[in-house]
Parts: C-alpha cells; structure tokens; sequence
C-alpha cells in the first residue's frame, strides 16, 4: 500500500507541474491533470498488482515507476489536447462575437 500512495503523490504533484508548465493552463481547470495523472496512475498501479508483478523478483521496481510515467504521460497528454481545443473553440467564438 505504500507503493499506492508514493504513486497517488507524485502524480498528483506531476499533474500539477504540467499544468503550471502549460502556457494555455487559463483554458482548463487546475485540478484537470491532477485529476488525470492520478487517476491513470492508480489504475495502472491496480493492473501492475493484479498482474502480480509487484511480487516477482527482479520485477518489483515495475508497479513503482511505470504507474508514475503513465500518470505524468497522461496529464501532459489532457492538456496539451484540452489546451489547444479549447484555446481553438475560444477563437472561433471570439471571432463570431466580433463579427456581429
């Protein structure tokens, strides 16, 4: 169980890094890619132990780190996404209000 929190408190720490990094990050919610990472990282801790690795010798480094990678892919993936759609759709309706 540990294991479960370390991962739970640096993704949640990675997402918000992420969304401190993004230049879009007023298009989107702070808690988005924390939310995100977290999630994505608890899941794949989940199926790493159901999986049994985190019992395998020479295997047990695997529900550790690979859980804290997806979650952090995860949340520069939403707001990178996230960030451009809505930076576009904002555009576009800025640009209709303006025209009218």
């Amino acid at each position: 169980m540990l294991s479960l929190v370390i991962v739970a408190l640096v993704t949640v720490a990675a997402g918000f890094i992420v969304w401190a990094n993004d230049r879009r990050h007023a298009k989107y919610g702070m808690f988005l890619p924390a939310g995100v990472a977290t999630a994505v990282g608890m899941l794949a801790w989940i199926i790493c132990m159901a999986a049994g690795l985190g019992y395998q010798p020479g295997l047990t480094w695997i529900p550790w780190i690979l859980p804290m990678v997806a979650g952090a892919a995860a949340a520069v993936a939403v707001a990178g996404y996230l960030g451009r759609l809505r930076a576009k759709r904002d555009t576009q309706r800025l640009t209709a209000a303006l025209k009218k």
